[in-house]
């Protein structure tokens, strides 16, 4: 089951990194492979490799364990699997190539400003 605490805390931490067109897609009514989806976008690898970075460092700190990491070497795709969260932070042209929201189309679309509190 996952908590508003963890979605919280995966969409501050992608946020924080600058991370881009982040959208959660609520993916439990369709699969039970996850909950939810985190889809976010970087203007670089460099920027793709920070973002997974500050999602992984912040999910550990309140216990989240990381069940499942691919494509961090190469930096264009990176996805990080929390159980009932999975990222796929993506190089912004990678994100329009594979179109995972076209994929999930039937997903419910989460408003992720309820999460985040912009100042």
């Amino acid at each position: 089951m996952t908590d508003t605490n963890m979605i919280t805390t995966i969409l501050k931490a992608a946020d924080e990194k600058k991370a881009f067109d982040i959208k959660l897609l609520d993916i439990k009514k369709l699969t039970t492979i996850t909950d939810y989806f985190l889809i976010c976008s970087g203007n670089s690898e460099r920027q793709v490799k920070a973002i997974a970075k500050g999602i992984e460092e912040k999910m550990y700190k309140l216990g989240y364990i990381l069940k499942n990491k691919e494509g961090h070497n190469v930096g264009r795709w990176i996805l990080l699997d929390f159980g009932g969260i999975v990222a796929h932070i993506f190089y912004k042209e990678d994100r329009e190539f594979y179109n995972l929201e076209r994929l999930w189309v039937d997903a419910e679309d989460i408003d992720v400003d309820k999460f985040i509190t912009y100042n």
